[in-house]
């Protein structure tokens, strides 16, 4: 297992291979089987269970049709037995429809069961990975998690339509033949399958070597996926920097290595089907020789051959696709062991068993340490927020003012000191209660592909009046009257159809629905121009009315009316009070404020 350091400031996660750094669960391991059987086929075993049987009676009907060569060749076409032919004639073409039907039940039963199951996968794990901690996922590349939720789960159709047909109807199928060849004479069936051990080493090589090429296809599968969320994300500053042609070549590179593995992965495949054809050739010429010699000598009937020769004939096909079974299992077995290893990792950051309610209150941080790997954050960290009152975070880049945040909604836990909520420490809070009581706006409101009012609303259901009072103390409604479809107008991705003002209204406009006693701001205005600035910060003003409000600015000019400023610098605080005794005080605030009103003006 690799272990990677999480760098503070973010800049982009670079791996492209999902860690499952954290904490494991520990449970017994089943194989890949026995995990996809426990976990999600067995509420199928009914449908399963029936469809096997269909299979099993399609499967069959090849042995009774190896079977009628006998009758067809000695009592109707030697011998000349006009009742015979209708006997055997309707007898064959019952067999042909009994397999038409239980192979189309069957079929439908399993792809009823496989979309179900993979249904149920897909939705399991994009939950569980939305419940993984925020540090784990600054591992993880959504592209990467993408490949695993969208790709690896379709595993299971291989698993439904290659393995579990092919073990239900082929294995059946050889099973009827192979009592068929018996019954006419066990002395050709030993001929027939001399060939068959020198199946057995090339096998386990090929089997070795497509699972090889299966994990190398997955793995760069994933790093395709990765690059692709990478450029899409990011295609403006592409364009911008003319990286058209260099992210191209990466993509190119990526994509031609992966041809390659996809086709040794599939040569690797073919090879098992062709050694059976190598082992069923010998076979035939084997049986030809010895069998054509009794025949001639009067020893065995034509019917008796054709009916073994029909057989071995029949049993072609199922032995070619068992064979394929084994390539398909390998390549399943990669992807599934993807998947699980996904749901091995289990959230660092949980609720407590006996949960406390969420008291309102001071917010305290008490001698606060973290750390990223070996570069520390945090340096003893102690600052309280009043209730009701309004605190805000300034310093420069790095001094850890972000990280407060994260360590107040637990998206991270310290190293070591306290945090408490009205006196409560809230580790003791349940994680879903604790987060309950902020709202937040920051500089990027994130926005979704979706309406306007879906966004704003985020599946909840609210009276019209409260909405519209929310659109109103938001300065929502102040634009929404150019949008032609209201608030039914799209987003787009990203809120690519809104301007920063605009999108951070549609942001506020959540917090005042979610009305929480807790606001947090996190550079709400700081990329906005002056008139949009003036608009969206009378709405935060508005919102922040009787709730406790902690804000990062680095424009210190949206803070001069703060009841406290804190002053942060290297992790901890180096000063704090207001606006006028901070510069009063002639220290780093004064210094701040000083440098940042000169470059202004």
């Amino acid at each position: 297992m690799v272990s990677h350091q999480i760098r503070p400031g973010g800049g982009g996660a670079q791996l492209c291979s999902p860690q499952p750094e954290g904490r494991r669960v520990s449970e017994p391991r089943h194989t890949a089987f026995g995990w996809l059987w426990r976990g999600y086929l067995k509420p199928h075993w009914p449908a399963l269970v029936f469809a096997g049987m269909l299979m099993a009676i399609e499967g069959s009907m090849l042995g009774f049709l190896s079977y009628m060569m006998k009758p067809m060749f000695d009592s109707v076409f030697i011998a000349g037995q006009s009742g015979a032919l209708w006997t055997v004639g309707l007898g064959i073409l019952a067999i042909f429809l009994i397999r038409a039907f239980t192979s189309v039940g069957q079929k439908l039963l399993l792809a009823r069961v496989a979309s179900n199951v993979v249904f149920k996968m897909k939705t399991r794990l994009v939950a569980h990975l939305m419940r993984l901690d925020t540090t784990w996922h600054g591992r993880n590349p959504p592209g990467a998690l993408i490949e695993r939720v969208s790709n690896d789960t379709g595993a299971v159709r291989e698993v439904s339509n290659v393995v579990i047909t092919g073990l239900g109807r082929d294995v059946v199928a050889l099973i009827s033949l192979l009592a068929v060849v018996l019954w006419i004479d066990w002395q050709w069936t030993l001929v027939a399958l001399i060939g068959t051990p020198l199946l057995v080493a090339p096998t386990l090589l090929a089997q070795a070597f497509i699972r090889r090429t299966a994990m190398k296809d997955r793995q760069l599968a994933q790093h395709m996926s990765v690059r692709l969320d990478e450029v899409f994300h990011g295609i403006n500053p592409i364009k911008l920097n003319r990286l058209e042609d260099y992210q191209s070549r990466r993509f190119d590179g990526l994509a031609a290595e992966r041809r390659g593995t996809e086709v040794r992965n599939q040569v690797g495949r073919a090879a098992i089907p062709a050694l059976i054809d190598v082992m069923t050739g010998i076979g035939f010429f084997a049986v030809l020789i010895y069998g054509g010699r009794e025949i001639i000598g009067g020893d065995k009937t034509v019917g008796e051959f054709m009916s073994f020769f029909t057989a071995m004939a029949l049993a072609f096909e199922p032995l070619r696709r068992l064979g394929q079974i084994s390539g398909v299992w390998q390549a399943a077995q990669v992807s599934l062991g993807r998947v699980r290893e996904m749901f091995d990792v289990r959230p660092s950051l949980t609720s407590p068993a006996a949960p406390k309610a969420a008291p309102a209150g001071d917010i305290v941080f008490d001698d606060v340490r973290l750390s990223y790997g070996d570069a520390p954050v945090l340096n003893g960290l102690s600052l309280t927020a009043k209730a009701g009152e309004t605190t805000a975070l300034v310093g420069p880049s790095g001094a850890g003012k972000s990280t407060v945040f994260n360590l107040l909604t637990r998206l991270v836990d310290p190293s070591s000191g306290q945090i408490t909520l009205g006196g409560t420490p809230i580790e003791a809070i349940g994680l879903p209660e604790l987060r309950g009581q902020f709202s937040m706006v920051s500089q990027e409101a994130l926005l979704f592909d979706d309406s306007l009012r879906e966004n704003i609303l985020l599946g909840r259901e609210v009276p019209e009046a409260r909405l519209d009072a929310a659109l109103e103390g938001a300065h929502v409604a102040d634009f929404l009257k150019d949008f032609p479809e209201g608030l039914e107008s799209p987003a787009g991705p990203r809120g690519s159809s809104l301007s920063g003002g605009q999108r951070q209204r549609i942001a506020i406009a959540r917090a005042l629905l979610r009305d929480a006693p807790v606001l947090l701001l996190d550079e709400a205005t700081s990329a906005l121009d002056t008139k949009s600035e003036a608009v969206v910060q009378a709405a935060l003003d508005a919102l922040s009315q009787g709730r406790t409000t902690l804000v990062i600015a680095h424009r210190l000019s949206t803070v001069r009316n703060a009841d406290k400023i804190v002053v942060m610098q290297a992790g901890r605080v180096v000063e704090e009070g207001t606006h006028d005794a901070l510069l009063a005080r002639g220290g780093t605030y004064a210094e701040l404020y000083r440098l940042q009103f000169a470059e202004e003006g």
